[in-house]
């Protein structure tokens, strides 16, 4: 993980020098967005992942995966809320780096062909629904990607990788989570996690992760 770069305005400084603040105080690959109240940096925030094979994870992993703002430590969120308000006022500012987890659930569990949720998978997103369960948003902020293997015809699996992320979105909902917290894709088999083998089962995946801005 590499270190967080951000530029800090200390009491100290004159507001005269705040003036002085331009363009050519932020670096060039660092693009500013904002999405759902929380600011994203390009090149700032990063997302990995994990594949979670057999493994349930636990709740301060998911958790830390898909909202690390809410694991920062009191000075990390000091440092934040103040690079915020100077962003709100114009200045440029690059907050601390968050990295987000993209989760990728056991592939290997759905059958051919099939958008039934194996047991194992099921377990799996029980921590998922512990997470998310109470938290509220005017847009999606989860996630669900759907995956197929490359055994079908391109339509075929488009609607199937639907099918699956659609199933665990159903899932996630019966055990509370809000409904419009998640978002649902499927990619077919455009996104081959196995591409030297693209019959293999660890391209029938579904993957979850935060709704980062693009």
């Amino acid at each position: 993980m590499r270190a967080a770069h951000y530029f800090l305005l200390s009491g100290s400084i004159a507001m005269a020098s705040l003036a002085s603040l331009s363009a050519s105080a932020q670096p060039a690959d660092v693009k500013l967005v904002s999405g759902n109240g929380v600011h994203f940096a390009t090149n700032v925030d990063r997302e990995v992942g994990v594949d979670l094979g057999a493994a349930v994870a636990l709740p301060e992993q998911v958790l830390g995966g898909l909202f690390p703002e809410d694991t920062e430590s009191p000075q990390q969120r000091k440092d934040r809320e103040r690079c915020e308000r100077l962003i709100q006022e114009g200045f440029k500012c690059m907050p601390p780096a968050r990295s987000y987890t993209r989760f990728n659930l056991p592939g290997v569990s759905f059958k051919v062909g099939s958008a039934e949720l194996p047991e194992l998978m099921k377990q799996q997103l029980k921590t998922f629904a512990d997470v998310l369960r109470g938290k509220s948003s005017a847009a999606p902020l989860v996630r669900i990607d759907g995956h197929a293997d490359a055994t079908g015809s391109s339509q075929s699996n488009v609607a199937l990788s639907q099918q699956r992320a659609e199933s665990v979105k159903s899932y996630l909902v019966s055990l509370g989570v809000g409904s419009g917290l998640l978002s649902v894709q499927g990619f077919g088999s455009k996104a081959l996690r196995n591409a030297a083998d693209p019959a293999s089962a660890d391209n029938r995946r579904v993957e979850i992760a935060r709704n980062l801005p693009q």
